[in-house]
């Protein structure tokens, strides 16, 4: 069901931006599996430093503030791979590389839901993640301005 979002603003008029249609079908087409984010939440449990933000679409996980891996408003994930070794991982399994506006993005790859239906199979995704974002600095965090 799309759910249209009035725009802010300070007029009281009833007309609806077509920015705010265009999210709600955006929205609406781009819902994250939510089973599937459990399964990661269930994989990811003991990492300290772990959190959970919507990007791309879906729901990322992070790690000291470096996505890991995330439930893909696609379907499947989004994994987040050590860029020397994504051809290697593209080659030896069911990934394949994500695109962004028509190019390849190195260090990010999906994997479609049919290939991780198994837990065995979503864990090695998990671990791949995790091991790349724990080896990247941890992020500092944004204080919001109130």
């Amino acid at each position: 069901m799309l759910q249209i979002v009035p725009a802010r603003s300070s007029s009281s008029s009833p007309h609806v931006a077509p920015r705010d249609i265009v999210r709600g079908l955006y929205d609406s087409a781009m819902a994250y599996d939510e089973d599937l984010a459990n399964r990661l939440r269930e994989l990811l449990a003991d990492e300290p430093n772990l959190t959970e933000q919507k990007m791309f679409g879906g729901l990322a996980f992070l790690i000291g503030g470096n996505m890991a891996i995330a439930a893909s408003g696609e379907g499947g994930v989004l994994v987040r791979a050590d860029p020397m070794q994504s051809a290697k991982l593209v080659e030896s399994g069911p990934a394949r590389p994500m695109q962004m506006r028509g190019r390849e993005m190195a260090g990010w790859l999906r994997v479609d839901i049919d290939d991780i239906r198994q837990k065995r199979q979503l864990a090695k995704w998990v671990k791949i993640g995790a091991d790349y974002a724990r080896s990247l600095p941890p992020k500092r965090k944004k204080h919001m301005m109130l």
